[in-house]
């Protein structure tokens, strides 16, 4: 996950938490966590990264809608990188 960018690994965070996690939904998500529009020239070639990388998957829900969810290996990732922000990073609620 250290190769990602910061709004890779968003993406990412995002597909894992979402329970319908396809484009406009992932893209409503960030909008709202950034409060600017995410374009889709932006938005698609940084999850077609996240596929190439083995880390989502991407399926196809109907004709116009992609589909993204987490492998694996991206929740592993996740993990991991929620597991190493913990050794620097202590939240008392």
């Amino acid at each position: 996950m250290y190769d990602l960018t910061g709004f890779q690994r968003d993406l990412l965070y995002v597909i894992a938490g979402l329970d319908d996690p396809h484009g406009l939904a992932i893209k409503d998500e960030l909008e709202d966590y950034y409060e600017k529009e995410i374009h889709h020239g932006r938005l698609y070639p940084n999850l077609d990264t996240l596929v190439e990388k083995g880390l989502v998957e991407k399926g196809q829900r109907d004709r116009r809608t992609n589909e993204y969810t987490t492998t694996r290996r991206g929740t592993r990732e996740i993990e991991a990188r929620t597991d190493w922000e913990a050794e620097y990073i202590e939240y008392n609620g």
